[in-house]
């Protein structure tokens, strides 16, 4: 048996875990307020998961960088992976919010769209 020890970030509350992993189907989670830390606690410890945000060059810009976020969460293993991806990565202005800079990173099903406006020099 595995015991973890978790700060929640599913609300403002930052309420402490404690996650007793038994097995992969016999999970307990306490120190949870609400049941989205009893989920967060789970899934923290069975499939991590986060939002990438980083920035993507522009060409002809009024701005020199676009900043750009997964659409969803991704797993965690592959975060590096999709920084990688990025560095290096131009794009053409104008570029519009919602924009996808990068269509289903690695086979994850989710895209990197851009999170800002920029228009043409």
């Amino acid at each position: 048996m595995a015991k973890k020890e978790l700060t929640c970030i599913s609300c403002p509350l930052g309420c402490n875990l404690e996650v007793d992993i038994i097995d992969e189907n016999n999970i307990k989670v306490t120190g949870n307020s609400c049941k989205r830390g009893e989920a967060y606690g789970i899934k923290e410890c069975t499939n991590p998961t986060r939002i990438v945000t980083s920035t993507v060059l522009v060409k002809n810009g009024v701005e020199e960088v676009v900043p750009v976020k997964t659409e969803k969460d991704i797993p965690k293993d592959k975060i590096f992976d999709c920084i990688r991806a990025l560095k290096g990565l131009s794009l053409e202005a104008p570029i519009k919010i919602g924009d996808v800079v990068i269509e289903n990173i690695f086979d994850t099903g989710v895209n990197i769209v851009a999170t800002k406006n920029v228009g043409v020099i």
